[in-house]
């Protein structure tokens, strides 16, 4: 079931994001930030247990990013990535954005979903804020994709 993240998901989200960045596949996210952007998040929950998550977060009038997109491995390929993908990209629509994009090392799972790559140089310089944080600034090797919501 996909839901809106509420604080009591902070841990098991934490868990989840955490274990895919340290293997170096997303970025870490501190408690602090998760409380603080928690109602950008939605996760996906079955039989009591939040086993994967993702946030849409708004960077500017027309532009949203879809970020720390994580699903336990025990639970990949089972149609729980689309689900969170779709609550975001529905969100987006609600809020009248008409594009979102994501930095991630999985372009296929997205590039299925109707995004496309893009160069990282033709988005805002403020999507990089967080970029300081990551063990691979300032050598990014993600790949940006962006999708036109209509």
């Amino acid at each position: 079931m996909i839901r809106k993240a509420t604080v009591k998901d902070v841990e098991a989200m934490k868990n989840i994001i955490n274990a895919y960045a340290k293997q170096e596949k997303m970025l870490p996210r501190s408690y602090n930030e998760l409380y603080q952007y928690i109602r950008s998040f939605y996760v996906y929950e079955k039989d009591g247990e939040v086993i994967g998550c993702c946030a849409l977060q708004v960077v500017w009038e027309d532009l949203a990013e879809v970020l720390s997109f994580a699903v336990k491995p025990e639970y990949a390929r089972q149609g729980i990535g689309s689900q969170l993908l779709n609550a975001c990209m529905g969100d987006a629509h609600e809020l009248h954005i008409k594009r979102i994009f994501t930095l991630t090392y999985v372009p296929q799972f997205f590039e299925k979903h109707g995004f496309v790559r893009a160069d990282k140089s033709t988005l805002p310089h403020k999507v990089w804020s967080g970029c300081i944080n990551c063990p691979k600034f300032p050598d990014c090797d993600e790949i940006a994709l962006i999708k036109t919501i209509e």
